[in-house]
């Protein structure tokens, strides 16, 4: 007990309600009120009196009476006892006994999804340079593809390192490196393994604001974590790496707690169904590393990671859309603005390239896309690089006060 805290039988207002570890409950009587008049130490005294003679009863008689009251008093202790316990039922105070029934855990449920998830997720260790990192990343395929982020992969692709695919019964197999893509932040690995159980990608244009979803991870090296949440937004523009390397992802925003670790898992409907891979998460402003989630989480939607991957698998490589136009970060008028020159060697609009084809011009401002209102460059690339190669998009389009609305065909560029 903590020192300060009164010895009381209740509860003192504000303080803990559990009791120390082998910590005896104390017994409290209750005082009686001292009567006017009381002596030292509280006792009133009374004067003694004699009680008086009274007619005599016989020694026998008392004897049979007290046999008497003895026996009556047996008999109905046992059968009340009897009564209120029970032939081998258990005593007052004892621990009420579980049912032993079994629990039903229902497909859709948390657990239910999480009994589906688990097993076709991976934990993936790289070591490269004396350097040893970790991430997630779950079965692709049942012929031994998987996919994670490239951010988790990096290091020992880029310095000829080691990469461990462990499964969730424990097991463990080296694995190739079959492609991987900057851009998207996806790579695809290859383990000798057959008859694994892949996941499902969903069609991630189904989803919406609000859906619950389960992410499967191992955050901070706890492999098979699992936390729910919702989709608390869709198409939120995230970069991330760096202006070498920069990743742009039209991403599912979800509060399902995303911490270090959990990049390349799975994001999952209450189908079981793979909506996105976690990614990223957001950082409070002025911090220079990543200090857990705050209930901002990104993964890149599953139909990225489905065209991507596909395309990593057929030829180990990625490519992307674009529509071949600079734009002016410093710009802050309403929408994105071109380029109104050249700059540092490249163009403001590129020449025979997509944007040129349609006639998008130099200093021309893009309102929307689709329909979509843009107000950052980031807005437009990452709806730009949702779509794929060959894919037609309509801009809106102002120049000189007049707007128009133009339909530009993708272009395809090679990811790094």
């Amino acid at each position: 007990m903590a020192a300060g805290t009164p010895r009381t039988g209740a509860p003192h207002p504000g303080a803990a309600q559990h009791a120390g570890a082998g910590e005896p409950a104390e017994p409290v009587a209750a005082a009686p009120a001292h009567p006017a008049g009381a002596g030292p130490g509280g006792v009133v005294p009374v004067p003694y009196a004699a009680p008086a003679a009274r007619p005599g009863v016989g020694r026998g008689v008392v004897v049979l009476l007290v046999l008497v009251a003895l026996l009556t008093g047996l008999l109905l202790g046992g059968l009340g006892a009897r009564a209120v316990f029970g032939v081998g039922e258990a005593r007052a105070g004892a621990l009420p006994a579980s049912s032993g029934g079994d629990v039903d855990r229902a497909p859709d449920s948390v657990a239910g999804i999480a009994k589906t998830v688990l097993p076709s997720t991976v934990y993936i260790e790289t070591t490269a340079g004396g350097q040893r990192a970790s991430g997630t990343g779950m079965i692709l395929r049942e012929d031994g593809y998987v996919v994670t982020n490239n951010h988790v992969v990096q290091a020992a692709a880029d310095g000829g390192g080691r990469v461990v695919v462990v499964f969730a019964d424990g097991t463990q197999a080296e694995a190739d490196i079959v492609g991987r893509t900057a851009e998207y932040d996806v790579a695809v690995l290859k383990v000798d393994r057959a008859g694994l159980a892949p996941l499902v990608l969903a069609d991630s244009d189904t989803v919406a604001v609000g859906d619950p979803v389960v992410a499967v991870g191992a955050p901070l090296g706890l492999q098979g974590t699992v936390t729910t949440g919702i989709i608390s937004a869709l198409n939120r523009p995230v970069r991330a790496g760096g202006p070498g390397a920069s990743t742009f992802i039209n991403a599912i925003q979800t509060d399902a707690a995303i911490n270090p670790g959990n990049s390349g898992g799975p994001l999952v409907d209450a189908a079981g169904q793979v909506v996105g891979i976690n990614t990223a998460i957001a950082q409070a402003s002025g911090s220079s590393q990543a200090t857990g989630s705050i209930g901002l989480g990104f993964a890149i939607p599953a139909n990225q990671v489905r065209r991507t991957a596909e395309q990593l698998i057929a030829d180990g490589r990625a490519t992307y859309p674009v529509i071949g136009v600079a734009l002016d970060t410093r710009y802050t008028g309403e929408g994105v603005q071109v380029l109104t020159d050249n700059q540092g060697g490249q163009p403001a609009v590129t020449p025979g390239g997509p944007g040129d084809a349609a006639g998008i011009k130099p200093g021309d401002v893009i309102l929307s896309i689709d329909g979509r209102p843009v107000t950052d460059p980031d807005e437009l690339i990452v709806a730009i690089r949702s779509r794929a190669p060959g894919d037609t998009v309509e801009l809106k389009v102002r120049r000189g006060g007049q707007e128009r609305t133009v339909s530009v065909v993708l272009g395809e560029e090679e990811s790094d």
